[in-house]
């Protein structure tokens, strides 16, 4: 048995749970108020012994397994949960091998040298002739001094060597400086006949913080104050603590806000985040200038769903969107083409079942102008974000001549290949209404003209569709097939097979499904073998297989071990080998759809205290299970007819 295994077996997730959710027994499972969402009419958060599962059939939408519970409470990632529960439960889990225990010390070195780093430039800042003048600045901005404060800003003054000599007297070595990222070795050009040497990285420029999700020092952001001096933002290089594209900035001030609000707002700058916080918008995080990555993403997943793009109307407007919607910045410390790309959105936004929107600031102006002119124009702007194909098409056609059929053409030509990107049927049929509404054209047109290469479901694919027979009877989940044995045997194929992770995407939107996500699996460990297994499939770097099990911690090797011993002996032929993972994915997924249906029967019969029925509160969401059964069932017969 694995540690992970041994930790479930000693845990009863009803008293986990129970510690501070109040729940009630309902037949065999338990329900409750959902604690990581505000509710007191429905009890839409449900509790599965049998399975060792709790899934928020509410506004959250998510659920899991122990880890997933503690981890979401926590707001954790799975190895500090793995560590709490371990300690909870009593279990020994496998000590970290010597080279693991060298990086992590090495690691908590370089964050205390960088802490370190703040409170020397946070001194030159406040407490320094020097400092006045960048202190007068931040003030100028707007920026007081308590906020100047709590985000730990500071001033790196105007010389090569003054940091290189007070932490090298603070006990530092050359190779930890280097490391940290706060001095660089002299090239030959600059070295002056000292080739070899080192000097300050940052020199008279403001200096901010920059920490990961939990809190800890990562590098630091830091901006001019000579306007001859370039690059206009400088950040940290790429460290053993600090990678950009796994960062936001002001994240670990910013997650208890996000789910408090349900929605985390995207902007460019440092400034900009601090600004809002001191306005009390705390939602707002920075991707630092760089193009937004999915791990990113996946970051903010873990508090919002619902995620609102600021961007400056460079960014978003009309010219940048013609060109191929990518734009080209200067950003923090290169000049680097950055793209507001829809179709990777999309395609983000369908992976992780998220919500993200599109906001457009107005002309010349950044997020702190625009709080300080007015705070309710920002809450307007976000209040009015629009989804990213709505932005699209208006942005296309603002300005234009809308009875030109050219001009008609060239958008249709333009939206309808992000129309069809789109998973949900009713999310693309709303699209294309709108966007006929728009072009002043017969919606059926916009069906003829399609574009053939779209990623949803095409013409031929549904005259196909439609000459094929029908089932003659519904097909059911064999009763031996369980949720966890069920995602055993999906995530060993995978990780043997990942790209039919691709193929499994192309039969879900067939079927007007969403593609496989981390959400079909409930067991948290399987979650974080999935996600390696979406990323392995985004790197050229290693083996997909060889990028997955170097990813996993040790306790999670034993899981990864399994997987892989189970599907040791897979059907010679490939084809049969998909057929049979998707039948496993469909079967989730109707086990899925099952259970909430049956909750939503149950709440619809419920009534609040004063006796008003719940039913029109629910009855949308039936209508959308329903309509995912029949197309999950269909799915099935059409695959299981194949045997």
């Amino acid at each position: 048995m694995s540690s992970i295994d041994e930790i479930k077996s000693r845990i009863d997730i009803v008293d986990l749970v129970s510690e501070s959710v109040q729940l009630r027994r309902t037949g065999k499972n338990y329900t409750g108020f959902c604690p990581f969402h505000s509710n007191t009419r429905t009890p839409a958060f449900v509790v599965f012994p049998e399975t060792g599962t709790w899934r928020c059939f509410g506004q959250c939408n998510e659920g899991g397994d122990i880890f997933r519970f503690v981890m979401k409470k926590e707001n954790w990632d799975f190895p500090e949960a793995l560590q709490y529960l371990a300690e909870k439960a009593g279990v020994q889990l496998k000590p970290p091998t010597p080279a693991e225990q060298v990086a992590a010390e090495e690691h908590d070195r370089l964050r205390s040298l960088l802490e370190e780093a703040v409170t020397f430039y946070r001194h030159h800042l406040t407490n320094t002739p020097a400092g006045q003048a960048p202190l007068n600045y931040l003030r100028q901005r707007g920026l007081k001094d308590e906020t100047i404060e709590a985000f730990g800003m500071g001033y790196a003054p105007a010389a090569w060597e003054i940091a290189l000599s007070h932490f090298k007297t603070r006990g530092y070595i050359d190779k930890e400086l280097i490391d940290a990222g706060l001095v660089s070795a002299r090239t030959g050009e600059e070295s002056h006949g000292r080739a070899g040497s080192l000097y300050d990285r940052f020199r008279n420029r403001i200096m901010i913080p920059i920490r990961d999700e939990r809190g800890r020092m990562a590098g630091f952001g830091a901006r001019i104050l000579d306007p001859e001096d370039v690059p206009k933002f400088l950040n940290s290089p790429q460290t053993p603590v600090f990678d950009k594209g796994r960062l936001l900035y002001g994240l670990d001030r910013a997650r208890k806000d996000i789910r408090g609000r349900d929605q985390a707002v995207i902007v460019e700058g440092y400034l900009d985040v601090i600004a809002l916080h001191q306005a009390g918008f705390a939602n707002a995080v920075s991707p630092m200038g760089t193009a937004l990555t999915e791990h990113q993403l996946l970051l903010l997943k873990r508090f919002s769903r619902r995620i609102v793009l600021a961007l400056d109307p460079d960014a978003a407007g009309a010219k940048a969107t013609l060109r191929g919607l990518q734009i080209a910045r200067q950003t923090l410390d290169r000049q680097v083409e950055l793209a507001f790309d829809a179709r990777g959105l999309l395609s983000q936004e369908a992976r992780l079942q998220a919500d993200i929107r599109v906001s457009t600031l107005p002309d010349g102006l950044d997020p702190d102008d625009v709080v300080k002119r007015d705070p309710g124009e920002w809450t307007r702007l976000i209040e009015e974000a629009k989804p990213i194909v709505i932005h699209v098409m208006e942005t296309l056609a603002t300005g234009r001549n809308l009875d030109d059929p050219k001009v008609k053409s060239e958008i249709a030509n333009q939206v309808l290949p992000l129309v069809e990107d789109v998973p949900d049927p009713f999310e693309r049929e709303t699209y294309r209404q709108r966007l006929a509404r728009l072009l002043r054209l017969d919606e059926r047109v916009l069906l003829d003209e399609r574009q053939p290469q779209g990623r949803g479901r095409s013409r031929s694919a549904q005259t196909r569709r439609a000459t094929k027979r029908p089932p003659t009877s519904t097909p059911k989940v064999a009763v031996d097939s369980t949720e966890a044995s069920l995602e055993t045997h999906c995530l060993g194929v995978l990780m043997r097979h990942p790209d039919m992770v691709y193929r499994l995407d192309r039969v879900m939107q067939e079927f007007g499904l969403p593609r496989l996500s981390v959400n079909d699996f409930q067991h948290s460990e399987n979650q974080t073998i999935f996600r390696l297994i979406q990323e392995s499939l985004d790197q050229n770097a290693a083996e997909p297989l060889h990028f997955v099990l170097n990813g996993l911690s040790l306790p999670m090797m034993d899981k990864a071990d399994d997987l892989l011993a189970r599907t040791e002996k897979l059907d010679p032929v490939e084809e049969r080998v998909f057929e049979d993972v998707l039948r496993a994915v469909l079967n989730l997924r109707i086990i899925f759809v099952r259970e909430s249906l049956d909750y939503l029967r149950f709440a619809m019969e419920e009534t609040d205290p004063q006796g008003v029925a719940r039913t029109d509160d629910n009855r949308q969401s039936v209508l959308k299970y329903s309509t995912m059964l029949r197309n999950l069932n269909e799915a099935l017969g059409r695959y299981t007819g194949r045997l």
